[in-house]
């Protein structure tokens, strides 16, 4: 997590770029048709497919204040198992050929 401090000076750096993804990332989890504990629960989810270790503290910690349960973030990261898990089986199609 001592990496996340470098965001200040990535930003520096690149500072339209980073005041857009800021914007966006506001704009994408904030409160809005879908609440904002469902947003991060989807976060998770993301996070534990990719496996970015920063998104998943960042997002348990939001999920958490937005009213996430324990029995939630369990049954989210199998949702993203099956998922990740799903997606390897069907990739197995592209290895079959016609016989």
């Amino acid at each position: 997590m001592n990496h996340l401090k470098k965001l200040g000076t990535l930003g520096k750096h690149a500072e339209n770029a980073m005041k857009a993804f800021q914007s966006l990332d506001k704009e994408a989890l904030d409160d809005g048709t879908i609440p904002k504990k469902y947003k991060e629960l989807i976060a998770i989810a993301v996070a534990l497919t990719t496996q970015c270790p920063y998104c998943l503290e960042i997002h348990k910690k939001h999920a958490i204040e937005a009213g996430a349960t324990q029995e939630e973030l369990a049954e989210v990261t199998f949702v993203a198992a099956a998922l990740r898990a799903g997606a390897a089986v069907v990739h197995g199609t592209h290895l079959m050929h016609e016989s």
